[in-house]
């Protein structure tokens, strides 16, 4: 069985800030998840890695690098514990990757609408979750986005790059 995820990594400097301070709001997940915006949250895909990793070529052909902007926080409370960086830039740009990549191999019924974000805590008590809304209130980050990437859910319980696919289209 292989349980992956399809995201955007985040990058330096602000993949390390961002764990940082979900490690210090008291997120126990936090060393083990990569900074990033899901594609495709944890997806049990069997024995069709291959297929997968094909298709996701094939999609990252069709879409052009974009910016992205992380600024302010959001909360999905109360219907999750989860407070998160959000996404201000390259939201349309985010969804249409989102909606390519969902298709054929990983065509399934997701159980909430897609919504581009970083999440800097999750499962943390409510007054943690405070802490992380307030604490971040004021973020702000620009970057290009030239890739997304193939994570598989190991052994150990950590979260590692099995492939990058590199957007290549034409602008």
């Amino acid at each position: 069985m292989s349980t992956i995820g399809v995201a955007i990594a985040v990058p330096e400097p602000y993949a390390a800030e961002l764990q940082g301070h979900r490690a210090a709001f008291g997120d126990a997940e936090a060393a083990s998840i990569p900074t990033h915006v899901t594609l495709v949250p944890p997806t049990d895909v069997g024995d069709a890695l291959g297929v997968v990793t094909r298709h996701l070529g094939a999609v990252a052909c069709r879409h052009a690098p974009f910016g992205m902007r992380l600024r302010g926080t959001a909360t999905f409370r109360p219907i999750s514990p989860v407070v998160f960086v959000s996404v201000t830039e390259g939201i349309s740009a985010c969804e249409l990757l989102a909606d390519d990549i969902r298709r054929g191999p990983l065509e399934q019924r997701y159980p909430f609408p897609y919504h581009p974000h970083v999440t800097i805590a999750h499962h943390i008590d409510d007054a943690a979750l405070d802490v992380a809304y307030e604490t971040l209130a004021d973020y702000d980050a620009s970057f290009e986005v030239e890739s997304f990437k193939l994570y598989k859910h190991c052994d150990d319980g950590v979260w590692r790059t099995v492939s990058s696919f590199a957007l290549s289209a034409d602008i």
